[in-house]
């Protein structure tokens, strides 16, 4: 857990965004009821709870892609 957290906070700040505004962008194209926080995104990271959909649109905001590669 603590290194896909550690993954992600390391693409997070190589790209320089912040979690504050990677949050306040997720935030424009989501409804009211489904808006989220930097904290809940935060704990989502620490407890390894965060949804494979969340980690897409993270990375997708920051200039990523997630590429499955067969070992």
């Amino acid at each position: 857990m603590d290194n896909i957290r550690n993954e992600i906070k390391s693409y997070i700040a190589a790209s320089g965004w912040s979690l504050v505004d990677i949050v306040a962008k997720m935030n424009e194209s989501r409804s009211e009821s489904e808006q989220t926080t930097p904290q809940n995104i935060s704990n989502k990271l620490t407890r390894g709870t965060i949804k494979y959909s969340e980690v897409k649109e993270i990375a997708e905001i920051i200039g990523f892609k997630i590429v499955w590669v067969k070992e």
